[in-house]
């Protein structure tokens, strides 16, 4: 099985440039690269859900798994955001809450949940601090109560600085969370204003400072790059301010806007200027990089780093690329015994799936027969490694040598460096990291497809 190079074009494999880290490819289309999958028809989807959780196959009892339970509210719509769901008000948290209780219990108790152990849990939105201090405990306590976790489980609370007080940062440690992340996106008053993100700069640098302090687990700083205002000196200052704070761990994201997010509509009227471009997000995250790298700040992944030895972020480089994860909650999305999740993503259907007894799925896909393939490749790819001894054969032949043609394109255009064993992204290859892994699963799912058809 081989395939032909050449037939791919550049929007696929990226293209050569004296500039790689601003022009091998037009732009990053997604967050995350990912195969194709097949619709499973809405009256099927409850039978196999259940099947699913009830008899769960033997053959992946050693997969790694994760918990992902979603808290669907805001107090305020960021305008870079394209997954707004619900206003919060005590009312609906509260109603919400007692629902999600219920899948929590209910799955926890199912076949497949006890099967195995799960490596990290992430409870994310939406805005999970939007519950009360008192929920938060009692979420965290019911985690640890009813699932098998490992013994070093990380157990991460996303949310806000704005009103996150003393109170409920206690109550969280109460109830078992070890690991606390935080979406700043930025310090800068005059960029956080334009995103309508809360606090200004001066304010969130002191919690952020205050929480850190502690010690008492690892707090881990959300960053965008590429926003209105943000210029590389914005940024820079962002990068300092993180370091100032002694947080121990920070994303950098690339602003990815997409569908009806408000920042459109607010650019498009002339009220904010447009987000950086493309070329000018690289520069930003050249500057990034350098930084960490001049700061001995290490690197965890393509996108994130750590100063402290506790900040593993251990969801971030499972559930995104190889683990099972199990979903809780409104809107929340994941993977079980081969098949993709997504619950209802509207409070009305959610809740009267939850009273119903019914399982809240709205949608359920049948995934690739390679996906654990795929999902190799994006864990490689979002390491900035791509190791031969964790490809695999595939029709018999080492993964790692098929892909030989691509792996010669990308180093011939500047964007890694292939050794006997290891694909190993430079810079650009990591700023790009997302196309790079996109571009090899289709082209692996497109071969395959096509060898099917010859068979």
């Amino acid at each position: 099985m081989s395939f032909q190079l050449e037939n791919y074009d550049s929007s696929v494999i990226g293209i050569a440039s004296p500039d790689p880290l601003r022009f091998a490819f037009a732009k990053k289309t997604s967050a995350h690269a990912g195969g194709m999958a097949r619709p499973i028809m809405g009256e099927q989807q409850q039978a196999i859900y259940t099947q699913v959780l009830t008899q769960p196959d033997t053959s992946r009892i050693n997969n790694k798994r994760c918990l992902y339970i979603h808290i669907p509210f805001c107090r305020v719509r960021c305008t870079f955001c394209n997954f707004f769901q619900n206003a919060a008000s005590r009312k609906l948290v509260d109603h919400y809450f007692s629902s999600l209780m219920t899948e929590l219990k209910l799955k926890a108790k199912q076949p497949w949940t006890q099967q195995g152990r799960f490596h990290a849990v992430y409870i994310g939105g939406g805005t999970p601090t939007d519950l009360s201090p008192d929920q938060i405990q009692q979420l965290g306590q019911a985690i640890r109560d009813y699932f098998p976790l490992e013994t070093d489980c990380e157990i991460t609370l996303e949310g806000r600085i704005n009103r996150f007080s003393d109170e409920m940062f206690g109550k969280a440690l109460e109830g078992g969370f070890n690991r606390f992340s935080f979406g700043i996106q930025s310090f800068n008053t005059q960029v956080r204003r334009s995103a309508k993100r809360l606090d200004d700069r001066e304010v969130v640098l002191e919690r952020v400072s205050s929480l850190a302090t502690t010690d008492a687990a690892p707090i881990v700083l959300d960053l965008l790059f590429g926003l209105p205002y943000q210029d590389l000196e914005v940024f820079e200052q962002d990068l300092k301010d993180f370091m100032s704070t002694g947080a121990h761990g920070v994303d950098l994201y690339q602003l990815v806007i997409g569908g009806d997010a408000p920042m459109l509509n607010l650019v498009e009227k002339g009220k904010i200027p447009p987000p950086a471009s493309t070329p000018d997000k690289a520069s930003m995250y050249e500057l990034g990089s350098n930084f960490m790298s001049k700061h001995y700040v290490k690197q965890l992944s393509c996108s994130h780093w750590a100063r402290d030895n506790r900040e593993r972020s251990q969801y971030n480089s499972l559930a995104k690329t190889y683990a099972e994860v199990l979903p809780i909650g409104c809107g929340a999305g994941g993977n079980i015994g081969g098949y993709g999740l997504m619950h209802h993503r509207t409070l009305d259907a959610y809740n009267a799936s939850i009273e119903k007894g019914e399982l809240p799925v709205a949608m359920m896909t049948k995934q690739h027969a390679q996906a654990d393939m795929f999902a190799q490749i994006k864990s490689g790819f979002d390491s900035g490694i791509i190791r031969r001894s964790e490809l695999g054969l595939i029709e018999g032949q080492d993964l790692f040598d098929w892909f030989n043609p691509l792996f010669k394109h990308w180093q011939g255009i500047g964007l890694a460096e292939l050794e006997s064993d290891f694909l190993v992204l430079n810079l650009a290859g990591r700023f790009w990291s997302v196309s790079m892994a996109q571009a090899a699963i289709q082209i692996l799912q497109t071969e395959l497809q096509q060898m099917l058809k010859a068979s």
